[in-house]
Formats: C-alpha cells, structure tokens, sequence
C-alpha cells in the first residue's frame, strides 16, 4: 500500500534562451490523466504559434500512467528527456511542457536532448515540492482567550489549518500526519491545560509542504 508521494503545488513558469531559441517551461500539478490531458491542451493552444509543445506526465500518484510526445522534435530529443527528469526527480501527479519557439541555430540531437532536460529540470527544481501522506483532520474547539497560544502551537507542530469558525467558541479544522497525531494531540492537551475538546473527523491523502 502507497504510503507517501512527492509532487508539486500548482503551477510554474520558466523561460531560457538557448543558441537563439527560446524555451518556456510549464509544469503542474495533475490528479488523472484527463486533466494532464487538458493542461497540455492550454499550453499549447497559449503558445499555438510555437515551433514545437513537447511534454511530458506521470498523472496518478502510483506511477502507472506515463504518457510523453516529441511534437515534431527528433524522436527521443524531447519529450522522453522531460519523462526522464520527472522520474528522477520522483515525482508523481505531475505534467510539463516545454515550448521551443526556433530561433534560427539548429542544436542537433544531443543539444535538443540537453535543452529539453535542462529546462525540465530547472522548472522542477524551481517549483514547490509537496509531499502526499497521509493526514489525521481534526476539529479542535477551544476558548477565544487561546487562540494565539494554540495558533503559535500550530505553526512549531507544522499543522495545516483548513478551516476557522468563530462561534460562541473558536472552531479549527486542521491536518496533520497521522503518525504524528497521537503526538500533536497530546502536546496540544499540555499546551492548553486541558482547555481544548478534539475530535477526529477523517483520513485522507493531504499535500504537506517540503
């Protein structure tokens, strides 16, 4: 059973210039192939009068479904290099397109290799890693007087607030790994004096930040 994966948050944009031609980099954060499919269709239509949209995407989190396209390149010059990287990197849920517009120098088959995995590689590496594990979501109901204390709590214990109610008494929904629920609880139990009621609402897969 999956236990954790790593992916990116949203999307992010990078530009080169190599030997004239100019390349931009897309990637993003997919959750099914029809919506890797359908981001690859943005971008290319963004950029429809560019020379080429090689892409690549592993779009579930088991990395099972791997899809890549060359757009026209020499065959293994473009869209296998970006899989490559993405793999390298360990990434899942995850597509990039990389958009060349021809400037003019033609960079033949090792330097297309090159550009297409260097540009991958540094729109990944510029991109804001995640790490899908699974979460404990807990309702914690306390006193108005501690809020500030258990905020400041929040932030040491690196819990995910997902929702805040102010009531007759304050009402926080936040997230945390389930292997360090027990834990969280416990401390959040001391830090109060008691003053806090918790109760546990679900698990699920959740993007804590890296």
């Amino acid at each position: 059973m999956l236990e954790k994966y790593m992916s990116v948050a949203g999307e992010t944009h990078t530009e080169k210039i190599i030997e004239k031609s100019k390349f931009i980099t897309t990637s993003r954060h997919v959750e099914s192939e029809d919506e890797a499919k359908g981001f690859i269709a943005e971008i290319s239509k963004r950029y429809s009068d560019a020379t080429h949209n090689c892409y690549a995407y592993i779009s579930d989190k088991l990395s099972n479904f791997l899809r890549f396209s060359d757009d026209g390149e020499p065959q293994g010059t473009a869209g296998m290099p970006i899989l490559e990287v993405i793999k390298s990197k360990r990434l899942a849920e995850v597509a990039v397109i990389v958009t060349r517009y021809f400037g003019g120098i033609k960079l033949g088959a090792g330097g297309l290799l090159r550009a297409y995995s260097g540009c991958a590689a540094e729109n990944l590496d510029s991109a804001q890693k995640v790490l899908y594990e699974t979460c404990s979501e807990i309702k914690i109901v306390i006193e108005y007087s501690l809020v500030d204390t258990a905020l400041r709590y929040f932030g040491e214990a690196c819990a995910d607030i997902l929702n805040t109610e102010y009531l007759n008494e304050v009402i926080f929904t936040v997230a945390v790994k389930k292997a360090e629920e027990e834990g969280f609880i416990s401390a959040l139990i001391n830090r109060l004096n008691g003053k806090v009621k918790t109760e546990k609402l679900r698990e699920y897969f959740f993007p804590f930040k890296i």
